[in-house]
């Protein structure tokens, strides 16, 4: 885990939220990210959940950017699942530009699930997640090693 996301853990929901909504989207990125979830940010056990949830439920996600998807590294032996489409439009967020994954049309599982990323810094990307209209956690995204 890098730096900058062991200190998105420690930060509250609105310092998370300024932080995302004071970035551009973003390329739309290319290749195999880490994730991080982060899960009741600012509080002495997001980096326990957090640890607990990249083991047993989600590792990251896989982007194929030319084409626009992404498929999810989910479950204790990194399976490819959870298909999601990739494009820019507003955020539900702030109104500005984002990069969305939306699962809407690809997964039955998720297809109430719709994930807004934006890059902090080259590499690295900060995500919201929505269940229709209602946010549910905060991701991190780190590409590269």
């Amino acid at each position: 885990m890098g730096q900058s996301v062991s200190q998105w853990l420690k930060m509250d929901q609105a310092a998370l939220d300024a932080l995302f909504s004071a970035q551009e989207a973003g390329p739309i990125p290319d290749g195999e990210a880490k994730g991080t979830a982060i899960i009741a940010p600012g509080t002495m056990v997001s980096d326990e959940i957090a640890k607990l949830i990249n083991i047993f439920a989600w590792q990251g996600k896989v982007f194929d950017g030319e084409r626009g998807f992404l498929r999810n590294t989910i479950l204790p032996f990194g399976l490819k699942a959870i298909v999601a489409k990739v494009y820019k439009e507003p955020s539900w967020l702030d109104g500005k530009e984002c990069i969305v994954l939306d699962y809407s049309d690809t997964s039955l599982l998720a297809s109430h699930v719709r994930d807004e990323i934006r890059m902090i810094e080259p590499g690295l990307y900060l995500g919201k997640v929505y269940w229709d209209k209602a946010r549910l956690i905060d991701f991190a995204l780190e590409f590269g090693d």
